[in-house]
């Protein structure tokens, strides 16, 4: 079932945040657009290239009044020193990543593997009243676009009709 047009569940979970611990709530996000992206795992290969490809976006997400925030099933200690190899991660990862450890965030959003206690690759964009505007869900072998999400979030900001490949500024279709 789609959770699109839907409020958003409500989720608490400790997270990695610019280095720290902290304990973050869907609460904490009312009133703000949010993009919510699900990776399965520290230390593997393609996880890194959308962290980064995230990071890389953050500012221009927040000009957008755009919060980002990952989620993996590991925890914390775990995302620590992942995002502290600097052969992986040259530009430091500055929002937050919830440490999903006991899969609540995840099997809210109905994103978990439950046979591997993983999540899949899945991008959740909820709107600043709470309601889901998009879901996409990758099976755990095929990395997303970060941009994409960005452009997407834009569209769904915009308030108008936004064709295929649509950018901020452009005409609306119709």
């Amino acid at each position: 079932m789609s959770l699109i047009g839907k409020k958003a569940p409500e989720w608490a979970s400790q997270a990695y945040s610019n280095g720290d611990a902290v304990n973050l709530s869907s609460k904490d996000f009312e009133g703000k657009w949010h993009v919510i992206y699900f990776y399965p795992l520290d230390f593997t290969f393609i996880c890194p290239t959308e962290i980064k490809g995230f990071q890389e976006l953050e500012k221009e997400f927040a000009e957008d009044g755009v919060k980002v925030i990952g989620v993996s099933t590991d925890s914390y200690f775990s995302h620590k020193a992942w995002f502290a190899d600097s052969s992986l991660f040259p530009q430091k990862i500055t929002h937050p990543v919830l440490a999903d450890t006991n899969h609540s965030v995840s099997r809210a959003f109905d994103v978990l593997k439950e046979d591997a206690g993983i999540a899949f690759r899945a991008t959740i964009i909820i709107d600043d009243k709470g309601i889901v505007r998009s879901v996409s869900v990758n099976d755990t072998s095929a990395g997303r676009a970060p941009r994409e999400t960005l452009r997407t979030v834009q569209a769904l900001q915009s308030g108008g009709l936004c064709g295929a490949d649509w950018k901020k500024g452009e005409k609306f279709v119709g």
